[in-house]
């Protein structure tokens, strides 16, 4: 039996595809909703674009039928817009009786419940409001979050494990220097710390190379970076994603301190100067605020964005400072990569439309990204640009996403079998005893 499905406005936004989601269920969209939609049809932001999408597919689905009987869906589904009228005889207690568009949602959610228990069937009311949720749970009606893009952070795949082999597999290893795939359920650019089963202290760490054919042991330890050694098992893996042209793709997860950007920007530096493989370093981060924010800043655009790429000159002052060059440490600051054009630090407003050739391109505190802004951001590479996302999903200023909604998570979890694709997750804290007992204990 084919239950009900109501979504609410920010279902909508977040996803406009959501309508096509529920399968042979009846999707139904309060009449509110389509004027809240409407709101927000000039909006510049994704919000925007989102409302315009969602414009366009009820217009497309209009010319089956009239929405309000009920058009058909691709998997013998049904789409629906709720008008307000009498027969649907709304009674709400009288501490929700005010006009509000969520009263009249739920309502909505109210009436077809009714339905829903006459037909045995299920009448859910979808959104990603948690206040709705509550409300709707007062009045005994079942309300769910928007999960079809959801991802069980506990389960997200962390780009390395430990798996123990025989004393003579690991001979065989380090003497040849690659061994046969293991088994199939390793991904490409996976890592491995391959433990001898007879001897715990003996291991060999090993990567998956894009092919999957084999599995290759990896070199000796990567000298300093800028300055900038591996402190840990992930950082190593860090690095040999970040400074490996063939995976064009690099993610890193981990909490604060772990040494995320530090890393990503000492591998741009030396790829772009040293190396000369790409144009330029262009970095950026998306514009959300840890708190309250202090409103409209003054200046030209660089200027402006000056607070918020903070972070990112901080960790360029820390590498230069590393750097062993004592006229580099004296002489040299942030701006002066700026000025020989080898970094340019861009607001991803700006992003959109871009085709970007040949860079590195690295997008800090990606988690307060969406799905739909990271694809918009990695679609916009061009031939021989290598993108590196750095985030923490459990340190979110995005108002409307959590740890398993975040872009980057998502990211994860679609690409992490892709042979362009690499994905360390770091799990120790180096940027001070300090930081370390902060981010564990508070």
């Amino acid at each position: 039996m084919p239950n009900f499905y109501i979504l609410d406005t920010n279902v909508l936004l977040h996803d406009p595809l959501a309508l096509y989601k529920f399968e042979e269920n009846h999707v139904l969209i309060p009449i509110v909703v389509v004027e809240e939609i409407d709101k927000f049809k000039r909006d510049p932001s994704e919000n925007g674009r989102n409302a315009r999408t969602v414009s366009r597919l009820l217009d497309r689905e209009r010319e089956k039928g009239n929405l309000s009987k009920g058009v058909p869906l691709a998997e013998e589904g049904s789409l629906r817009i709720v008008m307000d009228s009498d027969e649907l005889n709304i009674k709400l207690p009288f501490s929700t009786a005010s006009k509000t568009n969520d009263n009249w949602i739920l309502g909505v959610a109210a009436h077809y419940a009714k339905i829903a228990v006459e037909q045995g069937c299920r009448c859910v009311l979808v959104t990603k409001d948690a206040n709705l949720r509550i409300k709707a749970d007062a009045l005994a009606i079942h309300a769910e979050d928007y999960s079809n893009d959801k991802v069980k952070v506990h389960e997200l795949y962390n780009g390395w494990e430990e798996r123990v082999v025989e004393g003579q597999a690991l001979d065989a290893l380090e003497r040849e220097g690659s061994a046969p795939l293991l088994s199939d359920d390793l991904y490409a650019n996976q890592f491995l710390r391959l433990v001898d089963e007879a001897d715990p202290d003996r291991w060999v760490l090993a990567r998956v190379p894009p092919e999957r054919a084999s599995v290759v042991k990896l070199g000796e330890e990567i000298e300093g970076v800028w300055g900038i050694e591996p402190l840990n098992l992930e950082q190593r893996m860090a690095l040999e994603l970040l400074l490996d042209p063939k995976v064009k793709l690099v993610s890193l997860l981990g909490k604060a301190g772990t040494g995320k950007t530090l890393l990503a920007l000492a591998a741009g530096l030396q790829m772009v100067i040293d190396q000369n493989r790409y144009n330029r370093l262009l970095v950026s981060r998306p514009v959300h605020p840890l708190g309250k924010d202090l409103g409209y800043l003054p200046g030209d655009i660089d200027e402006k964005i000056r607070p918020w790429m903070q972070p990112i000159f901080d960790n360029l002052e820390y590498i230069l400072h590393c750097n062993n060059d004592e006229l580099t440490k004296s002489q040299i600051t942030y701006q002066y990569f700026i000025d020989k054009g080898w970094m340019v630090v861009e607001p991803l407003t700006y992003m959109r439309g871009r085709s970007i050739p040949n860079q590195y391109v690295l997008i800090d505190e990606a988690q307060n990204l969406t799905p739909h802004e990271i694809k918009s951001i990695i679609t916009r590479a061009g031939h021989g640009t290598k993108i590196v996302l750095t985030g923490d999903p459990e340190q979110i200023d995005h108002p409307f996403l959590d740890a398993m909604t975040n872009g980057i998570s998502f990211l994860v979890k679609r690409l992490k079998n892709q042979s362009l694709y690499g994905h360390v997750a770091l799990v120790k804290g180096e940027r001070s005893d300090l930081a370390e007992c902060a981010s564990n204990l508070l």
